[in-house]
């Protein structure tokens, strides 16, 4: 049985890297878990807490010397130099900005997994702490930008004048620029959504944002689940509309990310110098250079015109509760994956893309970058020489009138035929049954397949009728017809309520209530990249 430590992340970061609700998975995993002393008071998880939760408190050092180390952030070199040759550290480790980490990890025999490196596939996306973090960073930037607004973000009309609504921009609409979409439209702001990929429109819209096309050839591909760099054509257009939207704006969010590269450039100081005193401009890139000129990683910096540049690179930190629970859980989802037999041991499996991904160091060995991860189909490459094509699959051919009418006089003849040989009343019941067919094979087969849903509801009612039917049915002196009724009343019932039940979930999909999908929730699973992830 292995023990995990768990140590207080050094200031000014707040989070830690489990909860007193995630260690209880942790100890059901088979593992005993040691907490540092104090490691999530910053995030308001106090000793006690571990403790009912099962952990044992510690020392700094005792934690670090563990089997398996969770961190947030990176380690110091006397966070390695306390590690035990042969542990495993989990944490964020930036493998693509810190080789001489990873090589200083390697070189003291330590397995090192870096959160940051899960791949984007929709088997590893309870594990996806990009995500889950640049959901709340998003957030945070919009509470941010407003504590910084000298003006509401909704329009009013009161009785001392007419308050305008405020004008937000979101450039990338990822994960962090949805949830800052889908914050400031929830404030009452009018908000404008950029990204290279038009598919994303339908989610900028579908919570209260703004799409904005930037029409170029180009279109957005993504093999691996991460952004990619546009093309300069697209640079170009888009650049346009920054400087276009900025002397209109109040606020600015910039989301844009390219693992592995510095942040690209969206917002010129021309841009800047643009806007009016008192707008708000929110660089969530500038811990990797920045997406706006003159904003400085982990600075507020206010400009000659007034205009105030947010380059606050712990946003989630801001929110640390809630942060080091989302963050705890993707650390129990991936070791759930490492401890196939919940015995307490981590077993290493290099098979498993997941696993291979994010393991970057191993004992005298640096395992970063990992094989590509291919996660979406990319369109194949046009052939130079044109393939033959295809020859065509014979069409089916449509049943003609003559035929038709044959089939419909053959029915009306076995009905007939029924009706005639069955004693009473069964014939008028099968009259009613065979319309009631004929009838609603015509009027379900005209409906659309995206109104099926909403075509339960009536198909209730229906059911409900039948269910009145067979309680009248279920009194019979007839054994078979009692049975019988009996059934068509179990089905019936399983019908309405299953019915109630699933149109119930669609309409909380389209409620605004605390029941309706948030900001995250719209994006699909295992979609591709986003600027901001």
């Amino acid at each position: 049985m292995s023990r995990i430590g768990i140590v207080t992340e050094h200031s000014p970061e707040s989070r830690v890297a489990a909860t007193p609700a995630t260690v209880k998975q942790l100890i059901a995993l088979g593992y005993r878990v040691s907490v540092e002393a104090g490691a999530g008071a910053r995030s308001s998880f106090h000793d006690e807490a571990y403790l009912e939760a099962g952990a044992e408190i510690t020392t700094r050092a005792a934690a670090l010397g563990s089997e398996v180390v969770l961190m947030v952030n990176a380690p110091t070199d006397a966070d390695i130099a306390a590690l035990s040759p042969g542990a495993t550290l989990i944490g964020l480790l930036a493998p693509a900005f810190k080789p001489e980490l990873l090589r200083a990890l390697a070189d003291h025999g330590v397995t090192a997994l870096a959160m940051d490196a899960v791949p984007r596939i929709s088997r590893a996306q309870s594990m996806d702490v990009l995500s889950s973090m640049a959901n709340i960073a998003g957030y945070r930037a919009v509470v941010e930008a407003a504590h910084e607004f000298g003006r509401f973000f909704t329009g009013q009309v009161t009785a001392a004048g007419k308050v305008p609504p405020a004008k937000v921009l979101v450039a990338g609409a990822g994960v962090a620029g949805l949830a800052a979409i889908g914050a400031a439209s929830s404030l009452g702001a009018i908000v404008r959504a950029t990204d290279p990929r038009p598919e994303v429109a339908d989610q900028v819209k579908s919570i209260g944002g703004e799409y904005l096309k930037v029409e170029v050839a180009e279109q957005m591909q993504s093999t691996d689940g991460y952004a990619k760099a546009t093309s300069e054509d697209y640079d170009r257009r888009a650049a346009e509309i920054y400087s276009e939207q900025a002397a209109d704006v109040d606020i600015i969010i910039t989301t844009a990310l390219i693992p592995g590269r510095p942040a690209p450039k969206l917002i010129t100081a021309a841009d800047v110098a643009s806007m009016r005193s008192g707008s708000v401009i929110v660089d969530m890139a500038a811990g990797q250079g920045g997406n706006v000129a003159g904003s400085v990683a982990g600075e507020r910096v206010v400009t000659p015109n007034g205009v105030v540049i947010l380059g606050y690179t712990d946003l989630a930190s801001r929110l640390p509760t809630q942060a080091s629970q989302l963050y705890g859980t993707n650390v129990v989802n991936l070791l759930k994956l490492l401890t196939p037999g919940k015995d307490g041991e981590l077993v290493l499996d290099f098979d498993d893309v997941v696993q291979r991904s994010v393991t970057v160091a191993q004992p005298g060995a640096v395992t970063w970058p990992p094989p590509p991860v291919q996660v979406s189909a990319a369109p194949a490459a046009a052939s130079a020489t044109p393939a033959a094509p295809a020859e065509p699959k014979p069409a089916k051919a449509p049943m003609t009138p003559v035929k038709k009418v044959l089939l419909v006089a053959v029915g009306i003849a076995a009905l007939f035929a029924v009706n005639a040989i069955a004693p009473a009343p069964l014939p008028q019941h099968f009259t009613v049954l065979m319309l009631s067919v004929v009838v609603g094979f015509y009027v379900i087969g005209k409906v659309a397949h995206a109104l099926h849903t909403p075509l339960m509801s009536v198909t209730n009612a229906i059911s409900g009728i039948i269910v009145v039917g067979a309680m009248l049915q279920i009194t019979s002196d007839v054994p078979v017809v009692q049975v019988l009724a009996a059934v068509a009343v179990l089905l019936a019932s399983i019908n309405i309520f299953g019915g109630f039940a699933v149109t119930r979930r669609m309409l909380a999909m389209f409620s605004r209530g605390p029941a309706a999908a948030g900001p995250a929730a719209s994006r699909p699973s295992g979609s591709p990249a986003r600027p901001g992830n």
